[in-house]
């Protein structure tokens, strides 16, 4: 557990960065071994690309860094449950586990309102632990819905 939550202080980091570039505040991070490979942050607003999730963006910068887009070996570190879209990403990498820290009730694909990580009809399980950190990474979602709904 405290190795996971070294981890997500990372991937909070990129939350964090996330949040000065006016992005959802987002993070995630993919280690192998115990070295990190590839870290990112949401950059959906400046890209004007809806994929251009944390997770998305972090498992591309992974499978680059290795040379090979099957992920096995690799953990994802991630501040928010992640989505359909990126579950299924997750599942498609082949990520040997999926770390998250605050639940997302309204479409967290990691065991809030699915499971697709860990759904048996695909081919590959990707175990989910959340709750890491979950109020550190719930206080910067906070955060951000605050500033939009204080701006005029």
């Amino acid at each position: 557990m405290r190795e996971d939550a070294g981890f997500m202080e990372e991937a909070l980091a990129e939350a964090r960065t996330a949040l000065l570039e006016g992005e959802l505040p987002v993070g995630a991070v993919v280690v192998y071994g115990d070295k990190i490979i590839a870290r990112a942050h949401n950059e959906r607003e400046q890209s004007h690309d809806p994929t251009a999730h944390a997770e998305i963006l972090a498992l591309r910068r992974a499978a680059k860094h290795l040379g090979n887009w099957r992920l096995t070996g690799c953990t994802l570190y991630v501040t928010l449950e992640p989505c359909p879209m990126c579950a299924g990403a997750i599942v498609q990498a082949r990520v040997d586990r999926l770390v998250y820290g605050a639940p997302d009730e309204g479409s967290g694909c990691a065991g809030s309102v699915y499971r697709i990580t860990e759904d048996p009809a695909f081919t590959h399980f990707t175990p989910a632990d959340g709750g890491i950190l979950s109020r550190e990474c719930r206080a910067l979602l906070d955060q951000f819905f605050q500033n939009k709904r204080d701006r005029p």
